[in-house]
């Protein structure tokens, strides 16, 4: 039988990158050469050192990403205490005015009417006087007290303390008849004459100043001028027609 010969080819060390041939001496003679052990403990430590940068990277990148977690934990802690805080300031708020419609439904308003000078309540048609403590509608058209208006509708004592212009009654005689607007509309109240006679002093009768001569004839001549105007200035005012 015959026999070919057949090669062995060539084998590629990735440590020295060189070629060596494919067969056990050598390789193994290569292996234990003082180049290829200088190369491999050559890579060793490049992969050592890289080992070491790549964890000490991911260290860093531990440690920044436990900081970013820190900061955002304490805004939200913080964003959730300024909600709190405004849920319950709104709570507060809310009840507030609640309490205040309610109150506002079951207190009427009083308003002060500045031309009749008293109180007045538009849901009652009530008004009030702050002086004498007592209260007028055209329905019972007389001044009452609290209890006797009370009797003819829901009628509240007003807060002074907080209507505009208020002060506290002190209590008098009841008012007179309420007027809410002028008995006249048309006249004009401002520059009215006052109802009260003052007395004047009468002017003595002075006699006139006897003038002089000059001032006489200065007069004359005053009056002479202006004559002379008007005459001069009638064709102007087309008083005359000149043909």
């Amino acid at each position: 039988m015959t026999e070919y010969w057949v090669s062995q080819g060539n084998k590629w060390c990735d440590f020295c990158k060189i070629y060596i041939s494919n067969n056990p001496v050598s390789i193994r003679t290569h292996e234990l050469g003082k180049r290829h052990k200088d190369n491999v403990a050559q890579r060793l430590t490049t992969m050592q050192e890289e080992g070491k940068a790549k964890e000490k990277e991911q260290k860093e990148a531990a440690r920044a990403l436990q900081q970013i977690e820190a900061k955002a934990k304490k805004s939200y802690q913080k964003d959730l205490a300024s909600f709190q805080e405004a849920s319950s300031s709104h709570t507060v708020e809310t009840s507030q005015r609640t309490a205040d419609s309610s109150k506002r439904s079951t207190t009427p308003d009083w308003e002060f009417d500045s031309s009749s000078g008293y109180y007045y309540n538009k849901s009652n048609g009530f008004h009030y006087d702050k002086n004498s403590d007592l209260y007028y509608s055209a329905s019972v058209g007389k001044w009452v007290t609290l209890e006797e208006a009370s009797k003819s509708g829901k009628v509240s004592k007003p807060d002074i303390g907080q209507a505009s212009g208020a002060t506290k009654g002190t209590g008098g005689a009841a008012p007179g008849l309420v007027v809410s607007k002028q008995l006249n509309p048309m006249r004009n109240t401002k520059g009215a004459p006052s109802s009260i006679a003052v007395n004047k002093r009468k002017r003595e009768d002075v006699k006139p100043k006897k003038l002089s001569k000059e001032e006489e004839e200065a007069l004359k001549a005053r009056e002479a001028a202006r004559k002379r105007v008007e005459e001069r200035e009638k064709p102007l005012l087309g008083l005359y027609k000149f043909y």
